[in-house]
């Protein structure tokens, strides 16, 4: 776990604060950052912009000349996109670009964030951002004290993670260039990278540990998810004692065959449904096929032999 010193607002050392590695400890994700960078900018874009096409701006739709015989170019209206003063073709339209990214991703971005800026050295934890009243001179004298700026050069982008419960705080920074005031709640990845330095009260560092911590995220969503009662069981019924059943006498084959037999005439006969009734009755009242003749041993009568033409003519004009 890296431990930081914690200053307060003299620039001295008051004590040390040892931190998470899972929070201020991770390796840089590079490719993680800009996708929250993108989302964040994306989630602040109005998309109001416009354009009017040609059925928006001013003018007639008339005809200006006739189509042919004037020897200029055919034209149908004065708001077309070809002429000056017409509409404009495909320009951009109001739109909503804002779109949802992963919870955990947005959290591990700012971990890799934080465990970067740690690293440069460009994270100050302060004991405690305590002002008599909200004066603006107070604070720049506490940023020069923490070497945060001077006169001759340049002030340096300052973001300041504290309680906005702080009157003072706000009220005293909120006039300087160059400096912004949030809460843990409010910490976003833009804001880290814009920000050269961050300077965080110890206060927040704890709160950042609760928000970013991704094994006590885990352990949150298990305690909220519905835990299903367990449903009783049902008393086992006391195992009663059963009589010991007398060993039946073996009956002879002859006997159980005649009994089983008794007991089947006995049972009464399965009721068919109504559709196979029905149609047992309706084969009952068809009547039966007549039965094929018997064929008889009878001999067949001799065919005799056709006549020759010539013969049939001869006895024909006989």
């Amino acid at each position: 776990m890296p431990t930081v010193k914690v200053r307060n607002l003299k620039n001295k050392e008051v004590g040390d604060v040892e931190l998470l590695d899972s929070v201020f400890g991770v390796e840089l994700n590079e490719s993680l950052v800009h996708a929250a960078l993108v989302n964040y900018q994306a989630n602040g874009r109005q998309g109001t912009s416009a354009t009017k096409t040609r059925g928006n701006v001013s003018g007639s739709g008339r005809k200006l000349w006739k189509q042919k015989g004037t020897g200029r170019a055919r034209i149908a209206s004065l708001r077309s996109p070809l002429w000056k003063g017409g509409g404009n073709v495909h320009g951009p339209q109001p739109r909503d670009w804002s779109y949802q990214m992963p919870k955990k991703m947005r959290r591990g971005a700012l971990r890799s964030a934080l465990s970067e800026r740690l690293r440069e050295g460009n994270l100050i934890i302060i004991d405690e951002f305590s002002f008599a009243g909200p004066k603006t001179k107070d604070f720049l004298g506490a940023v020069e004290t923490l070497k945060l700026s001077d006169g001759k050069r340049k002030k340096v982008k300052t973001l300041i993670v504290d309680s906005l419960d702080n009157a003072n705080l706000v009220l005293s920074s909120r006039n300087v260039e160059k400096t912004k005031v949030t809460n843990s709640f409010g910490l976003n990845i833009y804001d880290i990278l814009y920000h050269e330095k961050l300077l965080i009260s110890k206060s927040a560092i704890e709160e950042l540990n609760d928000l970013l911590d991704p094994k006590r995220e885990g352990a949150k969503e298990k305690g909220e998810a519905p835990v299903k009662e367990a449903k009783p069981k049902k008393a086992a019924k006391a195992d009663e004692p059963k009589a010991e059943e007398a060993p039946k006498a073996a009956k002879p084959k002859k006997e159980a065959v005649t009994e089983e037999v008794k007991a089947e005439e006995a049972a009464p006969k399965a009721v068919k449904p109504k559709k196979e009734a029905a149609a047992d009755e309706v084969k009952a009242e068809k009547p039966a096929k007549k039965e094929a003749a018997p064929k008889t041993d009878a001999p067949a009568k001799e065919k005799t032999p056709k006549k020759p033409k010539a013969e049939k003519e001869a006895t024909d004009t006989e």
